[in-house]
């Protein structure tokens, strides 16, 4: 019987209160048996039951402190995966923050330039694509006559309107700086890039945001210029694309604003 109760204490996770009615019977149990043998005296009979006492004491001892240690170290693993799952959390916030613009609610210049690296190192040369660089006319004369708050409603309302005349999620948005808009298309040819650069300029005209100092209307809008790799083009990069869809902005504004302009390969001019 104590060889059972001995056994059991440590083999099952029996709770303390159990442990110590099993103790408590099994040697009182003992020793009554020794008690009634004629051949044990008392005393020894006694001794023996404090012998075997200690001994599952030091079983029911030993029994009690290991639960306590593994409950104590499933806390400490607990509480090692809250601190990584909170962990891993903030990196993914501070990630989201550090590509995210904080006006606007869009991409920034950074994570679109980081984005464009990638398009030019896999893609660029084997399909078509198109860089639209948008800029909100006269924003500065905005600004100065609505105030800074406006500017900044204004801002959101067109980084807004942009996103939404997107086609899908090929199609990627960031403010460039100010209140310029860098928008790549991909897998775009020359007739969609102009659809989408044109469904911009329409929408952000049509919701008549106030620019009372404008001298192209009472209403903000747009100039964008467009570029455009066909597909196998070769020897272009992101950064020319980029660079020919600045040029294409310029000659927007030049021209009188509120209009898309697409760039024209100084071949093509010529033989035009």
């Amino acid at each position: 019987m104590l060889f059972v109760a001995v056994t059991a204490i440590i083999i099952f996770p029996v709770p303390l209160e159990w442990s110590m009615a099993i103790a408590v019977f099994v040697l009182g149990l003992y020793l009554v048996f020794q008690l009634q043998n004629p051949e044990i005296a008392s005393g020894n009979a006694l001794a023996g039951a404090l012998f075997f006492a200690s001994g599952v004491v030091a079983t029911v001892v030993a029994r009690r402190t290991a639960s306590i240690l593994a409950h104590k170290t499933f806390l400490l693993e607990l509480r090692d995966r809250s601190r990584l799952a909170e962990l891993t959390d903030a990196n993914s916030r501070l990630e989201l923050l550090a590509r995210t613009d904080p006006l606007t609610g869009i991409a920034n210049r950074r994570w679109m330039m980081d984005a464009l690296k990638v398009w030019s190192d896999e893609a660029a040369q084997s399909q078509s694509a198109a860089i639209l660089m948008c800029d909100i006319d006269h924003f500065k004369q905005l600004n100065d006559s609505l105030g800074h708050a406006e500017g900044d409603r204004c801002l959101v309302k067109v980084a807004g309107i942009i996103q939404s005349s997107l086609r899908d999620d090929r199609d990627q948005v960031a403010r460039y700086g100010g209140e310029e808009f860098l928008i790549l298309l991909r897998d775009a040819n020359e007739e969609e890039g102009v659809a989408v650069a044109e469904r911009i300029r329409r929408r952000v005209e049509a919701a008549s945001l106030p620019n009372p100092r404008s001298s192209v209307g009472a209403y903000v809008t747009v100039s964008v210029g467009l570029a455009v790799l066909k597909h196998g083009g070769e020897g272009v990069s992101s950064e020319v694309l980029q660079r020919q869809a600045d040029e294409a902005l310029y000659e927007a504004k030049k021209n009188g604003r509120n209009r898309v302009v697409l760039h024209v390969p100084d071949f093509q001019s010529a033989s035009a």
